[in-house]
């Protein structure tokens, strides 16, 4: 058995064993290119097994019950579907505690106490949610269901470290919130992102801005006619993916 193991849990070291055995090589050079590991690019270094999401969250389903430090080593693997595993199960325990009893697994709704405690975990090991996948399946749940009704300040907290990912956190938690009909946050993040020079950042601002577009057009439009002509072009593009063709040549057309 790899040392690096021995120092684990005992599930933690099931769970990567169980992964281990689902390795596929043609797939994992294949998310080598689509998650831009190269050098110099955003997922420089990071290593894949070539295990697809739909297998992943099967796996995730055994181990539902670990716990926040073991959920922890999770995060700090090198590997990023042993890392996406760990994100899955944080997800799905901040809406559902997992107990074990009588050796058989006890299903309830999480309650307050739980779900703060994962809210806290997330933001503290947030810096290890370093990919735009990992970000994109667990922001709008922990963070932006979280803060729903609320207030907004971690979003600008996470959006003033020098981190992409947590600056990405902050942008797509807003998914959650935009559906419940909170657009603030999400057009004042959009106006600080055209100033960021990372296009991760510009296409997450465009698609929330699309999806705040969905609530109230009117809004997105008036957004628009004021930055268009600072906005990076693929943030725009995303923004306006919705509408005629008509109107986004509008929109499109420089001045």
């Amino acid at each position: 058995m790899n040392k690096i193991l021995l120092f684990m849990s005992k599930k933690i070291q099931e769970l990567i064993l169980d992964l281990k055995n689902l390795q596929n090589k043609k797939q994992a050079e294949t998310s080598r290119r689509f998650f831009k590991t190269g050098l110099g690019e955003y997922g420089e270094g990071d290593i894949f097994w070539g295990i697809r999401v739909p297998v992943l969250r099967k796996v995730a389903q055994n181990y539902h019950y670990l716990k926040l430090d073991e959920l922890k080593e999770l995060l700090k693997n090198e590997v990023h579907e042993i890392r996406f595993i760990a994100i899955a199960i944080l997800v799905e325990q901040y809406k559902v505690n997992y107990e074990i009893r009588d050796s058989a697994p006890r299903y309830k709704k999480a309650k307050k106490v739980e779900k703060n405690k994962i809210f806290n975990f997330y933001i503290k090991n947030s810096p290890l949610v370093n990919n735009w996948d990992l970000v994109d399946v667990s922001a709008p749940t922990i963070i932006g269901s979280h803060i729903y009704g609320l207030d907004k300040k971690i979003l600008y907290t996470l959006w003033q470290k020098n981190n992409l990912w947590q600056k990405r956190i902050a942008i797509v938690a807003n998914w959650y919130l935009i559906k419940k009909g909170e657009l603030d946050d999400v057009f004042v993040l959009s106006l600080k992102a055209i100033h960021e020079n990372h296009d991760l950042l510009h296409k997450a601002s465009g698609w929330m801005l699309r999806e705040a577009g969905k609530i109230n057009k009117d809004r997105l439009i008036s957004f628009l006619k004021v930055n268009k002509n600072n906005m990076p072009r693929v943030m725009l593009r995303y923004a306006i993916e919705r509408f005629s063709k008509e109107e986004r040549s509008v929109f499109l057309e420089k001045k």
